[in-house]
């Protein structure tokens, strides 16, 4: 976490923390989740905000030049939507001067919280 930031205990305070232009993307991420994933309950989580819903969860953070969006095993199959983009194995960058691909976010994270869901019922 850059800028020796202290952790959050909620998420306006984690998006205080930021300048302006961040804030608003973080916004938007958030609610971007909140409708892909109305169930799941939010938190701050490793000092980042979070949506779990059962075991399953999907965090995103603002970074200086970046949103880093974490959905776990879900980028896989995203793989090609996503190579316009920095992202690791479980991770993304969407760069801070670039708007927000919100559709493509809301699949991943509808993804992701299909994949909990499936693993609870197997039990």
């Amino acid at each position: 976490m850059g800028m020796n930031r202290k952790i959050a205990k909620n998420f306006d305070e984690y998006l205080e923390s930021f300048p302006k232009e961040t804030q608003q993307l973080l916004g938007k991420m958030r609610l971007t989740i909140r409708r892909a994933a109305p169930k799941a309950k939010e938190s701050i989580s490793y000092g980042m905000p979070t949506f779990t819903l059962g075991r399953n969860r999907v965090y995103f953070a603002g970074y200086k030049n970046h949103i880093g969006f974490y959905p776990g095993g879900a980028i896989a199959p995203f793989r090609e939507d996503l190579s316009l983009y920095k992202s690791t194995k479980g991770g993304v960058q969407f760069p801070i001067n670039e708007p927000l691909p919100t559709a493509l976010v809301s699949r991943i994270v509808k993804a992701r919280m299909k994949q909990s869901l499936t693993k609870k019922e197997k039990k």
